[in-house]
């Protein structure tokens, strides 16, 4: 598990990552909170924040019970997996909203298959 777990810190890394350049964004494109929108540029690092938030409460549970069930070391891989999907979603979207497809998949296929592994493991348990 402690593999496992440092993945999901270098993930929490990753987050903090995202929402420093959103506060980068901000004196970048003059954009003073609480404001969340404005310039397009801004609004596009804002989204990448926020997308990541709402992915992260899926992938964290996910990954647990995933290493917990089924193998801590394929958690971490796919975990991994997650980590460099969410890099590819920054540059990408960050370029242009059109270019973000390949990182959301890469990063939404892990928690699927560790949500899914997750579930049938703990079914599986009972």
């Amino acid at each position: 598990m402690a593999l496992v777990n440092a993945v999901i810190a270098l993930a929490l890394l990753e987050y903090l990552w995202f929402a420093m350049a959103v506060g980068a964004a901000r004196g970048k494109y003059k954009v003073a909170a609480p404001a969340t929108t404005g310039h397009p540029d801004f609004e596009r690092v804002f989204r990448i924040q926020q997308n990541s938030l709402e992915t992260l409460i899926m992938f964290v549970p996910a990954i647990w019970l995933f290493a917990h069930y089924v193998s801590a070391t394929w958690a971490a891989g796919l975990g991994l997996i997650f980590i460099v999907g969410r890099a590819l979603y920054f540059f990408g979207y960050r370029a242009a909203a059109k270019k973000r497809s390949l990182g959301y998949g890469l990063s939404m296929l892990p928690v699927l298959a560790l949500l899914i592994g997750g579930l049938i493991g703990a079914l599986r348990a009972i």
